[in-house]
Parts: C-alpha cells; sequence; structure tokens
C-alpha cells in the first residue's frame, strides 16, 4: 500500500508533511530528496521485498552469533 503526502513547508532543519488524513507531522528534512520543495507530493510505502531481506539477514546474524556462543 502506498499512501501520498505533501510538503507543506520546511521549518529548520524539518519538513512539515499533511498526510491525506490532514495531519501535520515533521520528518528531518535530510531523510528527503535533495530537490524536494514545498507543495511536491511524496509517497509513502513498505518495500515488502527488502523487509524480508533485512529479516533474514538480522536472523542470519542471530543464528551466527548463536552458534558462536555455543
Amino acid at each position: 500500500m502506498t499512501k501520498k503526502a505533501i510538503i507543506d513547508r520546511f521549518e529548520g532543519d524539518f519538513a512539515i508533511i499533511e498526510l491525506q488524513n490532514r495531519k501535520m507531522v515533521s520528518v528531518p528534512r535530510e531523510i528527503l530528496p535533495e530537490c524536494a520543495k514545498e507543495g511536491d507530493v511524496i509517497l509513502i510505502s513498505v518495500d515488502d521485498k527488502e523487509t524480508q531481506k533485512r529479516n533474514e539477514s538480522i536472523r542470519n546474524l542471530f543464528e551466527s552469533l548463536k552458534e558462536e556462543g555455543e
């Protein structure tokens, strides 16, 4: 699922983002692309493939640490 949000404005090091439900949230400006500007529509989504890769990597690391401790 992908959600849309709008960059309402910038306040110092933060971007004020308007979500679809009209709620405003602030996020660090550094997480947005450098070209992002007021009025831009941004997309927020979950990357299932990358999440699965990350979970597998963490699981493998945990298993290797567990084996070392035995």
